[in-house]
């Protein structure tokens, strides 16, 4: 069965200042029918952010049913006691509802500087910091003499049950690798189908050599729905310069524009190539609004399987 979950709106890309509507957005994307809400994670980057731990504390506070996700904590940025704090936190908060995916960052080297931490350092962080997770999670003492990290915790209460899901982001080899050890779902952007078919036989090879099963794949897709398709890529592209300083143009192939069944479309041709979770970047102005044409995206993809038609470009 695929789930569909949004990012919540703690950027703002577009620096139209105001509210920031995270608590409202939770409620809605819930009212919805949608499976999880996630928020990224970054210290600085281009757009104004809010912190991802405490926004996803206020949605546990309005909510009773979605998953939480990370989209993706920046583990790296972080004392691995002070991340398990926040995290068993945020699963006590909502009743055991916390997904987590982790991912290393890097496009903005300025918020590791920031953070005190080496943005070479950030891979090897990340698996140091996910060997010893569980425990910390869970209840356990740590000491821990890695290459990056000395660490001697004592166990941590509240403690979880068992770890939440991990989700691990990122595109490359190297990624791939760390979600095949450590993953209950790889989660990579800027894909294409063919792609997800394909690295999906190399990520099972992976598993299989650390003798796992073959992690899930979920989808953080990039999203405008607009039956104006010129204003859908001009919303996009705004978004995507004031987040990322991205142009359009370098990943217009992998965003998803238009109306409801040309969003639909691409959604389902990434469900078809093996894509059992999808993570909706609403992009440009209105994201609350943008949610309620994603459920009308869910519903065809749900109800009709592929589209059967796709309407004239506008």
């Amino acid at each position: 069965m695929t789930r569909y979950g949004v990012l919540l709106p703690t950027f703002d890309p577009l620096r139209a200042g105001g509210a920031w509507p995270v608590a409202q957005a939770a409620r809605t994307a819930e009212d919805l029918g949608f499976d999880a809400v996630w928020t990224g994670d970054h210290l600085a980057c281009p757009a104004p952010g809010l912190d991802a731990p405490s926004c996803l504390a206020a949605a546990a506070a309005v909510t009773v049913r979605v998953s939480l996700g990370f989209s993706v904590m920046l583990l790296a940025l972080r004392s691995p006691a002070w991340a398990a704090k926040q995290l068993t936190t945020i699963d006590a908060l909502s009743g055991g509802r916390l997904v987590l995916g982790v991912g290393v960052g890097g496009e903005f080297p300025e918020e590791f500087t920031a953070a005190g931490v080496p943005v070479a350092e950030r891979g090897r962080r990340v698996d140091e910091t996910l060997s010893v997770l569980p425990s910390l999670l869970t209840g356990r003492p740590v000491k821990h003499d890695g290459r990056v990290l000395s660490l001697d915790v004592p166990a941590l209460e509240p403690a979880m049950a068992e770890p939440p899901p991990i989700f691990v982001g990122g595109r490359s080899q190297r990624a791939m690798q760390r979600a095949a050890r450590f993953g209950d779902a790889w989660l990579p952007m800027w894909l294409e189908p063919d792609t997800v078919a394909r690295q999906a036989g190399v990520l099972a090879e992976l598993a299989a050599q650390q003798g796992r099963r073959a992690p899930s794949i979920a989808l953080l897709l990039g999203v405008r729905v607009d039956d104006d398709l010129e204003r859908a890529r001009s919303e996009a592209a705004a978004h995507l310069q004031g987040q990322y300083r991205l142009p359009l143009h370098v990943v217009e192939r992998w965003t998803a524009l238009g109306g409801v069944e040309r969003v639909a479309e691409h959604v389902e041709a990434h469900r078809a190539a093996g894509v059992s979770e999808f993570l909706f970047m609403a992009l440009g102005s209105d994201p609350i609004g943008q949610y309620e044409r994603l459920a009308e995206v869910r519903a065809l993809v749900s109800s009709a399987g592929r589209p059967a038609g796709r309407e004239t470009q506008a």
